[in-house]
C-alpha cells in the first residue's frame, strides 16, 4: 500500500511508543521517537520520506498562531536581548567544542546553532507536572524559549549560506533580502488579507470549512515561501503568526491542535528513524561525553546569563537546569544541514543521539532541583511573586469570558446587547 501502510504503522507504533513514555512519566515526544528507531529501516523496518516537512510546517504554524510579543513583556530584557546573547554564545561554544572533534568549520557553526535551542515541548510539559509554570523561574523559561523559537527562524534562513561565505556574501544579502520582502508581503497582505477571508468563512458558521481553511492558508504560505526560494517552515511560521493577529487566532489554533499533534508523531518518528543505534553503540563513550559537555556547558551559560540579568536566588539554576536540552526545532535545522551537505551522516547521528538524551533528562534534573530550590529560598531572599495585583473594586458587575475565539466574541456581542 506504500506510503499509506507507513504511515498506519508509524501512527501503531507512536501510540505505543507514547503509552510507554506516558507510563515512565517521560515526554511523549521521546516515545515517538523511540518507535521511529523501532520501525525504522536499520532495525530492518520501513523508511518514510517527505512526510515530517507537513508535521513541521503544523508544527511551526501553530507555533506562530501562538506567538505574541506581549507575552514577553513582563520578562522582555532577558528575553529579548539576553535570549540573543546566550543563543550566540551556544554557537561560540559549541563551534569550540566541534573543533576539538575534528569537525571543519562550516559543521562546527552548524553544531553550535543545532545545540543553541532549546525544547519548548519538553520544557512547557515538565513545568506543568512540576506545578512550576507560575514560578518566575517559569515565566523566565518561557520567554526565553519563546525568542529562542522566534530566532530560529533567522538560523533557517542564514545557516545555509554559512558555506558561501568564503565566496562573498552575495548569497546571503540575497536570502535575507527574499525573507525581508517575503515578510513586507505577508504583514502588508496578511493583515488586509487572511482577517476578512477568516470573517467570510467564519460568517458560514462551518467548522469544518473554518478548519480547512486553516491549514490551506498554513501550507499555501508555506509552500509559496518554498517556491520563492525560502524555507517552508519558515512560510508555514510566518503564517501563523500573521494569522495569530486576527480576531480567529483562537479558534484556528484549537482547530489545528489535533492536526499539529498527529503530524509532530509522524516527524518525530521519522527522526527516530534516521537514528541507528548500531552507530550509538558503537560511538557510547563519544555520545556520553559529547551528552555531558553540551548539557554542562549550556547550562553554566544561561544560569550565568540569568544572574547577570538581575535574577537572584534559585532562578539562574533552574535556568540552567531546565534549558540545557537540545530542542526539537534542532531536528529540523539538522535535516536541513545534511540536505544542504554541511553535516555529515556520523554528525548527523551524533547530534541526533545528543538531543535525544539532552531532551530526557529536563524532568528528571528540574525535580530533582525542588529540594534545592527550597533550600535557596531559605538562605536567599524570597523571589518576587509572578502575579498581577488586580483593583477587585474595579472588577465590581463585571462578566468574564475565558477565551476570545468566535465563540467567545458572540457571546461577548450578546451580553453588550442586553446591557
Amino acid at each position: 500500500m506504500g506510503i499509506a501502510a507507513d504511515i498506519a504503522v508509524i501512527v501503531v507504533a507512536g501510540l505505543a511508543g507514547g503509552l510507554v513514555a506516558q507510563r515512565l512519566r517521560q515526554p511523549l515526544i521521546l516515545g515517538y521517537i523511540l518507535a521511529g528507531v523501532l520501525v525504522g529501516p536499520y532495525p530492518g523496518g520501513i523508511t518514510v520520506t517527505g512526510v515530517h516537512e507537513i508535521g513541521v510546517a503544523l508544527l511551526l504554524f501553530a507555533l506562530g498562531l501562538e506567538f505574541s510579543l506581549r507575552e514577553l513583556q513582563p520578562v522582555r530584557r532577558i528575553a529579548l536581548v539576553g535570549t540573543p546573547i546566550q543563543v550566540a554564545l551556544t554557537i561560540a561554544y559549541g563551534f569550540a567544542v566541534a573543533r576539538v572533534l575534528g569537525w571543519d568549520p562550516v559543521a562546527a557553526v552548524w553544531f553550535g546553532a543545532l545545540i543553541a535551542l532549546s525544547s519548548t515541548m519538553v520544557v512547557l510539559k515538565t513545568l506543568g507536572h512540576l506545578g512550576l509554570m507560575g514560578t518566575l523561574a517559569g515565566h523566565v523559561m518561557i520567554g526565553m524559549l519563546i525568542a529562542q523559537d522566534l530566532v530560529f527562524v533567522p538560523l533557517m534562513i542564514l545557516l545555509p549560506e554559512v558555506a558561501d561565505l568564503g565566496q562573498g556574501a552575495g548569497a546571503l544579502v540575497a536570502a535575507v533580502l527574499r525573507a525581508v520582502a517575503f515578510l513586507a508581503a505577508m504583514i502588508v497582505g496578511g493583515t488586509r488579507i487572511l482577517p476578512a477571508l477568516m470573517a467570510r468563512i467564519a460568517r458560514w458558521n462551518s467548522r469544518e470549512l473554518f478548519l480547512i481553511a486553516t491549514v490551506a492558508i498554513g501550507l499555501g504560505v508555506a509552500y509559496a515561501t518554498y517556491l520563492s526560494g525560502l524555507s517552508f517552515a519558515f512560510g508555514a511560521f510566518v503564517a501563523g503568526m500573521v494569522l495569530g493577529e486576527s480576531p480567529y487566532s483562537h479558534q484556528a489554533l484549537g482547530d489545528i491542535i489535533p492536526l499539529r499533534d498527529l503530524f509532530g508523531l509522524l516527524f518525530f518518528a521519522s527522526v527516530g528513524m534516521l537514528l541507528d543505534p548500531g552507530f550509538v553503540a558503537a560511538n557510547l563513550a563519544t555520545v556520553a561525553v559529547l551528552v555531558a559537555v553540551v548539557a554542562a556547558g549550556k547550562a553554566v551559560i544561561i544560569a550565568v546569563l540569568g544572574r547577570l540579568f538581575g535574577y537572584r536566588g534559585a532562578v539562574p539554576l533552574m535556568l540552567g537546569l531546565g534549558l540545557f536540552q537540545v530542542g526539537e526545532l534542532s531536528f529540523v535545522l539538522a535535516r536541513v544541514g545534511l540536505h544542504e551537505g554541511a553535516v555529515g551522516p556520523d554528525a548527523y547521528a551524533l547530534v541526533l543521539a545528543t538531543a535525544v538524551i539532552t531532551m530526557a533528562v529536563p524532568p528528571l534534573a528540574l525535580r530533582a532541583a525542588g529540594p534545592l530550590h527550597a533550600w535557596v529560598r531559605r538562605h536567599h531572599p524570597a523571589e518576587p511573586p509572578a502575579v498581577i495585583n488586580v483593583d477587585r473594586a474595579a472588577l465590581s458587575g463585571h462578566v468574564i469570558i475565558a477565551g476570545g475565539g468566535r465563540v467567545g466574541q458572540q457571546i461577548a456581542r450578546a451580553l453588550q446587547s442586553v446591557g
